[in-house]
C-alpha cells in the first residue's frame, strides 16, 4: 500500500496470489457460516423437494461431508510417505480434484444460503485451489436441478393449472438451476394481445422457504463465530440484516416488485436490459418474465478483450447508476445472473436481494468518497467511518493504518488513468477484508447499511477481475457520482448520456 497521496495500481505484480492467512480466514468463514446456516441435503441423483430437518440431523450431514474430505486427505498423506517428489505432486493434485468434486456436489445439492456462499467463493477468491475454484464456479448456473415433476407440482399449487395447460409449450428440463429455484422455458399466448411470447418461468424449490427460515433462527451461532474471528465485530446488526435480506429473497412477489422497479428505471437504456415481469403468471413461488437470450459468462470469456471491457463497463455502470441515481442495489452480483450480447449489452437477472438506501446513507457514502478520493482527507475519513460504525471509536490504531486498510476499496478510482482488473487483485481485496493480522481488522465491524455494500465490493471486483476489464474507471465513476456529474468519458458513456437526456424529457 502506497503512502500519502500516491495511488497504488489495481494491477498487482504478475504472480500467483499467495495463500495468505487472510485467504485461509476467508475460506474458513465461508465454510463455517455455510455449515451453520443451512444443512446438507444428500440425494443419490438430482435433488427433489427440500424439507426442514431436525438440527441434529443437519449437523450429522455437515459432519459427514467433513469426514469424507478428511478421509481423502488422510489417504493422500499415507500414499505420499514412500512416494517420489514427482509422485507427491501427482497425489496432491488428485486430492485437490477429489475434494473439489465432493464439496461441489454436496453444495450443489444443498441449495439455499450455503450454495450462495459457494458461488461467491468460486469467483471471488483466486487464491482457492484451482480445482475447487472451478468446481464452485460451475454452481453459478449449473447446479443439479429438481425433477421436472416437482416443478410442475409447484406450478399447479401456485397457478392452479399444469404447465401444459398454461403454456403452448413447456420445457421440463430447466435452463438454469440456482440456490433457491430453477428456470424453465415456455411459450405463452398473451391474452391481451393474442401473440405468442417466449417466457422464463422461475420455480422455487418445494420447502426451501421453510427450511431456510428454520435455519435462520440459528443465526446467533453465526454471530458467535464471527465475534470469535473478529474481536471488534458487533454481529447483531449484521446478522439481522442478513436474516432480513435472505427472507426477502424467498418471496418472489417481492422479487417481481424489485424487477419491475429496475425495468422501469432502465427502460430504453442502450446497453442495460431488465426482462419484463408477466404479472398474471407470477406468485410468491413462481416468477415469470420475458425470456431473454444471450451468452453466459464462460462464453463471454472467450470473446476478444474489447468485448469483455465493454461488458465490464456495462456492469460497473449498472451497479453505480442504480446506487447513486436510484438509491438501490441488486445485491447478488455474480456471473450466473448476467446474459451478454455483442457491443457491451448485458441482461441482468435475479432481483431477489435488493437493498434500498436512505438519503442519510447515500450522503454518508458520498462523503466517504470525497474524503478518500476527491479531496483526500484521511482524518475526516476516519471520523466518518467511526460515526458510521465501521471502525470502533478510539481504536488503538493510527489513521495511516486505517487509510491503508480501507483505501484499497477506492484504488481503482483514485487516479485519472487506465487500469486493468485482474483475478489476483480482486482476491487481494477480498483477503484484505478478512485479514486478522491487520491492526484495523480487529476493530472493524459491518453495520447494516454496509452488509450489501461489501457484497457489491466482493462481487463486482470478482467479476471485473475475471474479465481482466480495462478502462479509466475514475472518469466513468465521475459520470455517476452525484458530487461530480462528469461528462461522458467513453462511447458507452455518450450513449448513456443521450438516454438520460431522453429519459428526463419523458
Amino acid at each position: 500500500m502506497s503512502q500519502g497521496n500516491a495511488t497504488p495500481s489495481p494491477t498487482p505484480p504478475g504472480k500467483e496470489a499467495e495463500r495468505s492467512p487472510g485467504h485461509l480466514v476467508f475460506f474458513g468463514v465461508v465454510t463455517a457460516i455455510s455449515a451453520i446456516v443451512v444443512w446438507r441435503l444428500r440425494r443419490p441423483r438430482a435433488p427433489q423437494a427440500v424439507s426442514a430437518r431436525r438440527r441434529s440431523s443437519r449437523n450429522l450431514e455437515v459432519a459427514r461431508l467433513g469426514a469424507s474430505v478428511g478421509v481423502i486427505t488422510a489417504s493422500s498423506a499415507a500414499r505420499k510417505v514412500f512416494a517420489s517428489a514427482e509422485r507427491r505432486i501427482e497425489i496432491d493434485t488428485e486430492r485437490e480434484m477429489r475434494t473439489a468434486q465432493e464439496i461441489a456436489e454436496s453444495l450443489g445439492n444443498m441449495k439455499g444460503a450455503l450454495m450462495k456462499l459457494a458461488q461467491m467463493a468460486g469467483f471471488v477468491d483466486e487464491g482457492l485451489p484451482e480445482p475447487l475454484r472451478v468446481a464452485l464456479s460451475q454452481l453459478q448456473s449449473q447446479a443439479p436441478p429438481m425433477a421436472g415433476e416437482l416443478a410442475a407440482e409447484v406450478i399447479v399449487n401456485e397457478l392452479g393449472k399444469r404447465p401444459d395447460e398454461l403454456f403452448l409449450e413447456w420445457d421440463p428440463v430447466p435452463i438454469a438451476a440456482a440456490s433457491i429455484g430453477q428456470v424453465h422455458r415456455a411459450l405463452w399466448l398473451d391474452p391481451a394481445t393474442g401473440t405468442e411470447r417466449a417466457v422464463a418461468v422461475k420455480v422455487q424449490y418445494p420447502g426451501i422457504d421453510e427450511a431456510i427460515r428454520a435455519d435462520l433462527a440459528n443465526t446467533s451461532m453465526v454471530g458467535g463465530m464471527l465475534s470469535t474471528l473478529f474481536k471488534g465485530l458487533d454481529p447483531a446488526p449484521m446478522v439481522a440484516e442478513l436474516r432480513l435480506r435472505i427472507g426477502e429473497e424467498l418471496d418472489y412477489i417481492n422479487e417481481a416488485t424489485n424487477q419491475r422497479f429496475f425495468a422501469e428505471q432502465f427502460r430504453g437504456h442502450p446497453f442495460i436490459h431488465i426482462p419484463a415481469v408477466i404479472d398474471s403468471l407470477s406468485t410468491a413461488r413462481v416468477l415469470t418474465s420475458e425470456l431473454s437470450t444471450g451468452v453466459r459468462f464462460d462464453e463471454l470469456l472467450t470473446w476478444d478483450q474489447t468485448e469483455r471491457d465493454m461488458a465490464g463497463e456495462s456492469i460497473f455502470r449498472f451497479v453505480f447508476r442504480s446506487l447513486y441515481q436510484f438509491n438501490a442495489f441488486n445485491g447478488d452480483p455474480h456471473p450466473g445472473n448476467y446474459l451478454f450480447h455483442p457491443g457491451g449489452k448485458v441482461t441482468f437477472l435475479d432481483f431477489g436481494l435488493v437493498k434500498r438506501f436512505t438519503i442519510d446513507e447515500m450522503h454518508l457514502f458520498q462523503d466517504m468518497i470525497s474524503a478518500a478520493v476527491l479531496k483526500p482527507d484521511w482524518d475526516e475519513y476516519r471520523r466518518l467511518i467511526e460515526e458510521a460504525g465501521l471502525l470502533r471509536k478510539g481504536a488503538p490504531a493510527t489513521t495511516e493504518e486505517a487509510r491503508d486498510y480501507f483505501a484499497l476499496f477506492y484504488d481503482f478510482v483514485r487516479n485519472d488513468d487506465n487500469i486493468t482488473w485482474t483475478p489476483a487483485y480482486s482476491s487481494h481485496v477480498t483477503r484484505n477484508l478478512f485479514d486478522r493480522s491487520s491492526p484495523i481488522a480487529q476493530y472493524a465491524t459491518v453495520p447494516p447499511a454496509f452488509v450489501v455494500i461489501q457484497r457489491i465490493n466482493l462481487g463486482l471486483y470478482g467479476v471485473l477481475g475475471q474479465l481482466n476489464a480495462s478502462g479509466n474507471y475514475r472518469r466513468i465513476a465521475e459520470e455517476l457520482w452525484p458530487m461530480t456529474k462528469g461528462p461522458a468519458s467513453t462511447p458507452m458513456g455518450r450513449l448513456e448520456h443521450a438516454w438520460l437526456a431522453s429519459r428526463n424529457n419523458r
